[in-house]
């Protein structure tokens, strides 16, 4: 299990640490998807998929891009950071490019009331007659 202390050595190495660590010092994330984008980076850093120097370097160039671009989108570090893993793991050979994109089209096309973007928060239910 990932604590905040593996984590810090880490988050200290990234680039734009004001977009990452508010004056308060706590990490700031604004949607639960920010959340799952930075588990998934660190879960994969953490099975050997890449080296977080490798992550940095595609985030940084991720970053560039945006810049680079006129900046036609609004700035959010997690699309940044999404990126920089999508490129990694594509060049690792983990997901091809076209997989990203029809996952990513099947996400667009859910509904967002579909029910999945809210925790549940129902009790579950126990048959005791089925232990």
């Amino acid at each position: 299990m990932t604590t905040r202390e593996d984590l810090e050595p880490l988050l200290l190495r990234l680039p734009h640490q004001e977009a990452l660590r508010p004056s308060g010092g706590d990490l700031s994330f604004e949607t639960a998807w920010e959340i799952r984008a930075f588990a998934l980076a660190v879960a994969a850093y953490q099975s050997g998929q890449y080296d977080w120097p490798q992550f940095q370097q595609a985030l940084i160039a991720a970053i560039q891009r945006w810049e680079e671009s006129g900046q036609a989108t609004p700035w959010r570090y997690y699309d940044r950071w999404l990126e920089a893993l999508e490129s990694l793991m594509t060049d690792a050979g983990v997901v091809s490019p076209v997989d990203v994109e029809d996952r990513t089209r099947t996400v667009l096309q859910t509904p967002r009331d579909a029910g999945h973007h809210r925790a549940h928060r129902e009790p579950v239910a126990v048959d005791p007659a089925r232990s």
